[in-house]
């Protein structure tokens, strides 16, 4: 892929990013930099309010950490105001950007993002590419597909990261459309010496560690991990085993520590349950051995080309995009979503050990380029 692939473009993205805080801010960015590299022309329009609180279930919805050099970040759109929507609009409408990328992921964005897109193509020269990360969401409400339908009509085309997720497009519009899979997140650092990242967090260097990273939503499995490190427990062969949960809760956490309390597995956890901060993330990585995803549900998961970058095999769940990205038993093992296959897997990952998966790891991993993303999102936009 030639570094010019996007022509020397001008290219507005819209989503989340810095002071935002989370997977999609950082993707966006990292998208931003990829298009800064092949001599295009980059700005960000972010969310001066993304959120109403009562839909944000986590403590804040705000980076601590320093804006991000050399992007082009503007904050500047309320989801909830009609009147900003249709100045972004106008100021969209009039920056004439060959290519506006557009972020899909919760439909009550789809009256926001609906009426500022349908502005900008009275400009008649903008193409629109949809990156849709769910178009059928995990956590439902009334009225979703009406507001769904509203931001899809001025899409030029779309694309997503998994079958699932182009399986329920489909269900919607016959637009074109093509799967990539999500990039590396290779804007953390680069690897920690596991010994040096363990003693960072404070872990004995003697322990095993399975990580379970992200925010914690009832659809990511969690209390069947904590079912799981049960039976694990039970085996006096496992002891040295212990699950690093790091993430915030985007949940009920009570029910989480009151599941803990009753299983009697405190001593095989470790609890991070505090936001993790862009600058740790790759201590968390470095210092598991496995990183565990036992969804429920799912579609695709940013989790798995971070463990990709930080060259962690992985177990994963059967359900949606996820065992597409983790070929059994040679990036990692699939589970069904169930605590006794899940205990049985992480055995068994123990028992194969870490160099057992890294050739096929290694090799897999090629697949996931931001040039293959920016030289899609071109193609779409021609």
């Amino acid at each position: 892929m030639s570094a010019n692939s996007s022509n020397h473009k001008k290219v507005i993205i819209i989503g989340p990013a810095h002071p935002l805080r989370g997977g999609l801010a950082s993707f966006n960015e990292r998208l931003a930099n990829q298009f800064l590299q092949e001599n295009c022309t980059t700005t960000i329009y972010t969310f001066s309010l993304q959120y109403p609180n009562f839909l944000f279930p986590g403590t804040t919805q705000y980076s601590t950490e320093p804006a991000p050099k050399h992007l082009s970040i503007k904050v500047c759109i309320n989801s909830i105001n009609p009147f900003n929507w249709l100045k972004v609009g106008l100021q969209l409408k009039k920056e004439k950007a060959d290519i506006i990328v557009v972020r899909y992921w919760l439909p009550f964005m789809g009256a926001c993002l609906g009426t500022i897109l349908r502005i900008v193509k009275l400009n008649k020269h903008t193409k629109i590419v949809c990156i849709a990360d769910n178009i059928i969401p995990h956590e439902k409400r009334l009225g979703d597909n009406l507001l769904t339908k509203y931001f899809i009509k001025p899409i030029d085309a779309f694309i997503t990261m998994s079958k699932k997720v182009m399986d329920d497009l489909n269900t919607f519009t016959h637009k074109p459309a093509t799967q990539v899979v999500h990039p590396l997140y290779d804007n953390f650092g680069d690897i920690v010496a596991k010994e040096i990242a363990k003693q960072h967090l404070q872990i004995p260097a003697n322990t095993s560690i399975i990580l379970f990273f992200g925010f914690i939503r009832a659809y990511k499995g969690l209390d069947i991990l904590l079912d799981a490190m049960k039976i694990l427990s039970n085996n006096a062969t496992n002891a040295h085993i212990k699950l690093l949960i790091a993430g915030e809760f985007y949940d009920n956490a009570e029910k989480y520590l009151t599941q803990i309390k009753q299983l009697g597995i405190a001593e095989q956890l470790i609890l991070k349950t505090d936001f993790i901060p862009d600058s740790e993330v790759r201590y968390y990585l470095s210092a598991a051995d496995f990183v565990i995803q036992p969804y429920k549900n799912a579609t695709q998961s940013g989790v798995t080309p971070l463990a990709y970058h930080f060259n962690k095999p992985m177990l994963v769940t059967n359900v949606g995009g996820l065992p597409d990205l983790v070929p059994d038993k040679k990036v990692g093992l699939v589970a069904v979503p169930t605590a006794q296959d899940i205990a049985a897997k992480i055995e068994t990952l123990y028992q194969l050990g870490e160099d057992y998966f890294m050739p096929h790891l290694l090799a897999e991993k090629n697949k996931y380029s931001w040039q293959q993303l920016t030289a899609t999102i071109t193609t779409l936009s021609n």
